[in-house]
């Protein structure tokens, strides 16, 4: 069901740019320290950084493009149409503009790169890093890495990260990591906590809910979703967003069990095939998602997830890939 009313859908918009969007992309940690990378330490610095008021932007050619890429993580199918495959923003991952320490925030990720990323095993640019956010996390296509839209997405990056140091894990970088659970995370109890804290904003079935036609909570799976690629299909990275983020308004008062309950619940979910698939479920599965908290390829309600998937790409599927 779609939201009507002008009073409700301003209030909507509003909460959606304080960063009421959860789901998609970003590690939990920093890049691990493999291949000899030079990585954060263990503890946080910086412990007092904040990143510059939202209305400094200079006023010049560089300000411009700091603005630029300010409008495509807020309204990036809107500014960055050829790339996103689906409804979702940037924000939607990385609340309050890329800003809320805990929520991925994009200043304590930009002083963490160049580095070594487990997932394609190679050191990654930040402009890689940012591209394959497109590919998975907006089951899309990857801009080039000159374009206008990494450019400037990495310029908004650098300006919020001004003056804070290089190479350290800031405090409230990622989604703080959650402890195991005292038990295993089960479908059944995530459903009820679903139902009672997140279906008002989500839709019943994870359909996210729009206001003219515009997503402004996202769609958590399905295929108006992030795909099987995307870092949020993990439960263990979707349920330390949830814990610290979620529900909106109430950041912190679910108990970690209900966090991990409701990620599983959530990522029990068909959504967008794995872009890296090529014919194989339990050779994807073997390749990119072999760890205990990866449901893709295992086995939900009699169902092995990514067996009925559709193509990832979603809206952009007809163009040459």
């Amino acid at each position: 069901m779609e939201l009507t009313s002008t009073r409700l859908i301003a209030a909507v918009l509003a909460l959606s740019l304080m960063g009421a969007f959860p789901v998609v992309h970003a590690q939990a940690e920093p890049p691990p320290p493999e291949g000899g990378t030079p990585i954060a330490p263990s503890t946080t610095e910086n412990k007092g950084f904040t990143p510059p008021d939202a209305h400094s932007i200079p006023d010049n050619e560089f300000g411009e493009i700091v603005k630029k890429g300010q409008d495509i993580f807020m309204r990036t199918g809107d500014y960055a149409k050829g790339y996103v495959g689906n409804s979702m923003n940037c924000v939607s991952c990385h609340l309050d503009a890329g800003r809320r320490a805990d929520s991925s925030p994009l200043w304590a990720a930009y002083v963490l790169y160049p580095a070594y990323r487990s997932k394609n095993k190679r050191v990654n640019t930040l402009a890689e890093r940012l591209r394959g956010c497109f590919r998975y996390s907006m089951n899309g296509i990857a801009p080039p890495a000159d374009s206008e839209t990494i450019v400037a997405l990495q310029s908004y990056m650098y300006w919020l990260a001004q003056r804070a140091p290089t190479g350290v894990k800031l405090e409230g970088q990622g989604y703080p990591r959650l402890d195991e659970p005292a038990q295993r995370p089960d479908y059944v109890r995530g459903q009820r906590v679903y139902e009672q804290n997140c279906a008002l904003c989500h839709g019943a079935e994870g359909q996210g809910q729009k206001a003219e036609g515009k997503m402004v909570f996202p769609a958590l799976w399905g295929d108006d979703s992030f795909n099987w690629g995307a870092g949020m299909h993990s439960v263990s990275t979707a349920a330390a967003f949830i814990k610290a983020n979620m529900p909106l308004g109430k950041a912190g008062s679910l108990t970690d069990q209900e966090a991990w309950d409701v990620a599983q619940y959530m990522n029990s979910h068909e959504r967008p095939q794995d872009p890296r698939y090529e014919g194989s479920i339990e050779q994807t599965r073997k390749e990119f998602h072999d760890e205990p908290t990866d449901l893709y390829g295992q086995i939900v309600n009699g169902k092995t997830l990514g067996q009925d998937s559709t193509p990832p790409g979603g809206t952009l599927r007809p163009m040459k890939r």
